[in-house]
């Protein structure tokens, strides 16, 4: 079984969205894109217990909070007022805005085709379309599934002053004067199983309904029969009956006070006794305990460490996949509180034990499991319209580099919303730590680069960032570049591939800073560190020269990020202003789009003139 296709309208941060979604893939993008709200929208449709929870939907599931319209009136030909331009008078102002969500599922085993007979139809994998062509042999080709559609409507009830949601057999609600639900049994043979990151170990192994403890004793078909037994042998417990505790003599005294004002008939003989009996309390407080240590010591299952949990919440997972052979695991997030040879583990084994898996992740060691067709690039614009992207790699990045790389150049780009392509190692940190020093000194004007929602990718060289800004524009990225004076063919190769370039005119981030500082930040930040011998040896008094014996350290010391210690002890003043100028304007940039008014337009002449910068040589 493969969900194949997602269609998501006006449900939470997703105005609109239609996704197409591979056997096994991983949705990456920025927080608050929507990975989450896709998992959730699809345990609507296909979650056995999904729609147990009264009720289904609230106002905060539909987007914006919108579940009302006021309608358009239009003077009909009668002179009425009447929605649509029709005559009928309508009492009410408003109509409803319903939650959709219709999924699409391919590759249906032997079972699901038997059930689901009535309601299936052809999907052409070929044009990615439902086959409707008039000739009935054409469903026989290698390119065409049986698959079924399956739809949520959620919907504001205004007589009931509540909201309702149900499923139905898509096929049937254009098809049938009475749409046919898609019952609990039908999700059940569907096998859709959400692990939400953290929040199900406090009750995974709980008696609850819905739970993975539960959802197991369903699978194989086991329901024990002890609730009589438990309930009896509680009703008859009296907590606190040894007299040694003087419970009961409170007890008694209470008793005694009681029958001077009212008949034994009223009531008396209080005494302790546990309260709320009944199976569905049981099944919420009847959880399993976990032996710790070496000793014989247990504790609940949630107390137990978070790592712990996840692993156990993986193995119960497991019994589930084996027993029902047919499941398709949505997971958020395996990677919290787990390592990464653990997070690979998990990834590997749940892409065995599953006909399909859909993971969210911001960790690189789970992303890395992916191939680039597999990887699911999530982006959503101001009007909640959510796109997918997939990964395309330029010339000058072959694969082989891609995954040499994939951790410290490429993963922080595919989770991000915002980039800064700087041109080398010295500007990709420094451009960072000297905007949370701009922000510390003077937070009123400044905002850090990580507040602002970019992050800062290593280009290895100028000549790379064209092609860097390619690749995350084309996965809908909000692109900008920071870089040495360019030539001009080469400028504009750049300029044409981000928004913004902010591009200096001297040779070398060090220069740049060393000609725009103030001598006494020289000067200080001399005396303060320890020099190399060999740099001692051509400058034996460097705070004199500080200048120039600067420009050697900065140069042998590059690696150890020596700019970056000098800036972020300097001043905003004696930060270079062209520096301080590109901070303002990200932060211009990135608070006008967050506002929707960012034009999204890229500049074509953005290189920053800065009088101070000089083009002296030494």
């Amino acid at each position: 079984m493969w969900i194949l296709r997602i269609v998501i309208n006006n449900f939470r941060g997703i105005k609109n969205a239609e996704l197409f979604l591979p056997k096994h893939s991983v949705l990456i993008g920025d927080n608050n894109t929507g990975k989450t709200t896709i998992l959730e929208a699809l345990d609507l449709v296909l979650g056995p217990d999904r729609l147990f929870r009264t009720p289904p939907v609230n106002e905060h599931d539909f987007f914006q909070g919108k579940y009302l319209i006021e309608k358009t009136e239009e003077k009909g030909e009668s002179g009425k007022s009447g929605p649509s331009g029709e005559n009928e008078q309508d009492d009410s102002k408003f109509e409803t805005i319903p939650i959709s969500i219709e999924v699409t599922i391919i590759d249906l085993n032997i079972e699901q085709k038997a059930r689901f007979g009535d309601y299936i139809e052809f999907w052409d994998k070929e044009s990615n379309k439902f086959y409707d062509e008039p000739d009935p042999s054409g469903v026989d080709s290698d390119n065409i599934n049986e698959a079924i559609r399956v739809s949520f409507i959620g919907n504001y009830n205004p007589d009931e002053d509540d909201f309702e949601g149900k499923t139905y057999f898509t096929r049937s609600l254009s098809e049938e004067d009475s749409p046919q639900f898609f019952t609990k049994k039908d999700k059940q043979i569907c096998g859709y199983l959400y692990l939400r990151s953290l929040r199900t170990g406090s009750r995974a192994l709980s008696l609850e309904r819905g739970s993975l403890l539960d959802i197991i004793f369903r699978v194989k078909e086991l329901r024990p029969q002890m609730w009589e037994s438990i309930l009896g042998n509680l009703s008859s417990f009296t907590v606190g009956d040894d007299p040694e505790l003087g419970i009961i003599g409170v007890l008694e005294s209470i008793n005694a006070s009681l029958k001077k004002y009212v008949p034994k008939e009223w009531g008396g003989k209080p005494h302790l006794k546990i309260s709320g009996m009944t199976r569905e309390h049981l099944k919420k407080v009847i959880t399993a305990f976990i032996a710790t240590g070496e000793g014989d010591h247990s504790a609940p299952f949630y107390r137990q460490g978070t790592g712990t949990i996840n692993m156990l919440v993986l193995a119960m997972l497991s019994i589930i996949a084996e027993d029902k052979q047919n499941v398709i695991f949505a997971m958020e997030e395996p990677e919290t509180a787990i390592p990464p040879y653990a997070q690979k583990r998990i990834v590997d084994e749940i892409r065995k034990l599953s006909s399909q898996n859909l993971f969210t992740s911001h960790s690189p060691y789970v992303l890395e499991e992916f191939t680039l067709t597999e990887t699911v690039v999530l982006s959503r614009d101001n009007d909640g319209i959510l796109t997918q992207s997939s990964i395309s790699l330029p010339p000058s990045v072959k694969l082989k580099r891609y995954r040499q790389e994939f951790r410290t150049r490429f993963c922080e780009g595919l989770l991000a919303r915002r980039i800064l392509i700087a041109e080398g190692s010295t500007e990709t940190s420094a451009l960072p730590a000297v905007s949370r020093r701009l922000a510390e000194i003077n937070p009123k004007v400044y905002t850090s680069l990580e507040g602002l929602g970019i992050c800062t990718i290593d280009a290895g060289g100028d000549t790379n960032i064209a092609d860097l800004a390619k690749l995350y524009g084309n996965l809908e990225k909000e692109i900008y570049a920071i870089c040495d004076k360019q030539p001009a063919r080469e400028q504009k190769k750049i300029e044409s591939n981000v928004e913004r370039l902010f591009m200096h005119n001297e040779k070398g981030f060090e220069n740049l800073v060393i000609k725009n500082t103030t001598t006494e930040a020289l000067k200080r930040f001399a005396k303060a560190i320890e020099w190399p011998k060999n740099i001692l040896r051509k400058f034996p008094n460097p705070v004199s020269d500080a200048k120039k014996a600067l420009r050697k350290y900065f140069k042998s010391k590059k690696a150890e990020w020596a700019i970056v210690d000098f800036l972020v002890q300097c001043e905003e003043s004696e930060i270079p202003e062209w520096i301080r100028d590109v901070c303002l304007q990200l932060k211009e940039i990135c608070e006008s789009d967050s506002t929707g008014n960012g034009s999204g337009e890229s500049d074509n002449i953005d290189v920053i003139e800065n009088s101070n910068i000089k083009n002296e040589t030494d």
